[in-house]
Order: C-alpha cells, then sequence, then structure tokens
C-alpha cells in the first residue's frame, strides 16, 4: 500500500509532529485514514480517540476522523504522556505452591491477566499478589508490575514465579535471561504432529498486518525462539503435545503449534476453534512445570501444576 505524499514531518519537540498535506493521494482522503497510512505506529481508533480529545488539530482548529483534506492542509498530532497508574491490592485468590520472604510461586488459572494494561486496570494478578503480600513485592517492575519477573498469557494456566524482592527479581531475572529457567508446558493441538519430536529454532516478531499476533520473521527481525515438543498422546484428530521452552518470546508455543500446522485448540489468535473437529473451553496450553534455582538459598526448585478440569479428558483417553 502507497504511502500518502506529504511534506516530511516535523518533530517539534517529543510528543508533537506537525504535517502538511501535498499531491499524491492526500487531497480528498479523510483525516483518519490519511494519518493511519502517515504515522502507521499508531492505529486507527488510537487516531480517532485523540481528535475526540483534541489532540489532533487541523490547520490549528478543531479536528474530525472524515474531514476530507485539501493540499495545503496542517495537521498538527499531540501525542500526550501516559497516565501514570497504580496498580491496587484486591483480594483475589490465589493458589500458592510456594511462598518464603524472598519469592511467591502460584498457579494462575486462565482468564487471569497478569498485569495491568489498557483494557485491564484492575482485576488481575499483580492485584492479587498486592493484596496477598501486603506490598511486599519487588519494585523493579514499575507501579503496574511489582513482582513480575515473567508473564503467562491470559487464557494460559499454570505454574508463575514473582519476586517479593529487588534481589530475588534480579537473580530471577538473570536465571530468565541466561535459560537457567526449565518452562515444561502441555497442549492440545489440533491433529497430530509429525515427526512426533522435534526442535523448533527460528524468530518470532510482531506480525506486519495484525499487531495483536506474533508471527515467525526472518533475521534481522524479531528475536531467537526455541521449542523443543514432544506428542504424549496422539488421538488422530488431536494430540496432547509437551514442549519446552528454552525462550520466552510472546505467544512462543501458540505461534510455532501454528507453524508446524497444529494450531492449540481453542486459540482464538491462531486458529478458529469453531471450525476445530474438538470443542474446548478454554485455550488448551498449560504451564505444567517450572524449574529454577532459589536466589537466596540456591537451592534447585522444581514445581508442579496439575492439569485443570479441561484437559482431564485428554489425559484419560
Amino acid at each position: 500500500m502507497s504511502t500518502p505524499e506529504s511534506k516530511s514531518p516535523k518533530h517539534l519537540e517529543e510528543g508533537l509532529t506537525v504535517l502538511e498535506v501535498s499531491g499524491g493521494r492526500g487531497p480528498g482522503m479523510r483525516l483518519d485514514k490519511y494519518l493511519s497510512d502517515t504515522l502507521p505506529e499508531l492505529s486507527r481508533s488510537r487516531i480517532q480517540d485523540l481528535i475526540k480529545d483534541g489532540h489532533i488539530l487541523l490547520n490549528d482548529g478543531p479536528a474530525k476522523p472524515k474531514h476530507a483534506l485539501a493540499e495545503g492542509d496542517q495537521i498538527t498530532v499531540h501525542i500526550p504522556e501516559p497516565e501514570p497508574m497504580e496498580a491496587l491490592p484486591q483480594d483475589i485468590p490465589l493458589e500458592v505452591l510456594f511462598e518464603d520472604a524472598s519469592i511467591i510461586v502460584i498457579n494462575k488459572p486462565s482468564g487471569l491477566v497478569v498485569h495491568p494494561a489498557a483494557g485491564n486496570p484492575d482485576g488481575t494478578l499483580v492485584n492479587a499478589l498486592l493484596h496477598h503480600c501486603r506490598g511486599q513485592l519487588s519494585g523493579i517492575g514499575g507501579v503496574l508490575r511489582p513482582g513480575i519477573v515473567h508473564r503467562l498469557d491470559k487464557d494460559t494456566s499454570g505454574c508463575l514465579v514473582a519476586a517479593k524482592s529487588d534481589a530475588a527479581h534480579q537473580e530471577l531475572t538473570r536465571q530468565f535471561s541466561g535459560r537457567e529457567v526449565k518452562k515444561t508446558y502441555l497442549c492440545v493441538v489440533q491433529e497430530v504432529p509429525e515427526p512426533p519430536a522435534g526442535e523448533i529454532r527460528n524468530r518470532i516478531g510482531r506480525h506486519p498486518v495484525n499487531r495483536q499476533k506474533m508471527a515467525e520473521v526472518n533475521a534481522p527481525a524479531g528475536k531467537e525462539a526455541a521449542t523443543d515438543y514432544r506428542v504424549v498422546k496422539p488421538f488422530g484428530d488431536h494430540a496432547l503435545v509437551e514442549c519446552d521452552l528454552h525462550t520466552g518470546r510472546t505467544h512462543q508455543i501458540r505461534v510455532h503449534m501454528k507453524g508446524l500446522g497444529h494450531p492449540i485448540l481453542g486459540d482464538p489468535i491462531y486458529a478458529q476453534p469453531s471450525r476445530q473437529s474438538v470443542k474446548t473451553s478454554r485455550l488448551m496450553l498449560h504451564a505444567w512445570k517450572l524449574s529454577f534455582t532459589h536466589p537466596e538459598t540456591k537451592e534447585r526448585l522444581t514445581f508442579e501444576s496439575s492439569p485443570p478440569e479441561p484437559f482431564h479428558r485428554f489425559l484419560r483417553e
């Protein structure tokens, strides 16, 4: 897709950009469409919100998303600083697998978001941890991610460790970065992978079109992603698969299984659950085992989270 012509954007100061419409497809285009083409880092919905809140001006006056542009129009785009948020304690039940003065390991249920973000300002694991630990969490992650060393997707269940001190946070982060943490997942995938065991080594980055998705990409884009998989139980039209993660990329197992041609059952992003031959009530991905060295005692610890009820029929079959 070609980008509408305009004179080079003038970045007058941080967060402020001025554009002048000039030739090409610019004249006659809707303002929001023009900006989404010219400033691809901003989604069209984000642009419309900025216009609504008065952060985008047309010829120094109010603007409307559907305004048809003319030659020489000047557009001022102001990106406001994000408003600081603070996660607050909330009494949300937690299943604690282990806890001491340095760390806490919990069995995260499917459907629980790890930390507050746009669309999920509260009701998260962080809110629950702040209540349970009475605020005694590492501050390294900031006010929105206190204690958070690694993440699980909202719809993924299983083992997750959080840090209660800054020293523990730094040491656990070092172990995750150094690939000293062993992470084993269980998933149920569409059809049976062939070969039944293998290594997946490639790169994962943001999808070039759908920014809500990740994708396998070519260097230098993305980051290295490594997964080992093994079919535990084949069932003909689906299979129970064990995965060992050697890296921790966003949606890593989901992208890798999709890349094999065997998306995870119930995955609303990388599959079409309504068309899968086996119907499930959730994303069938579970962080089964987690092993790391205790940041203080240096003892090697291994935790296991029993697969929740939706997995039981695949374990029994």
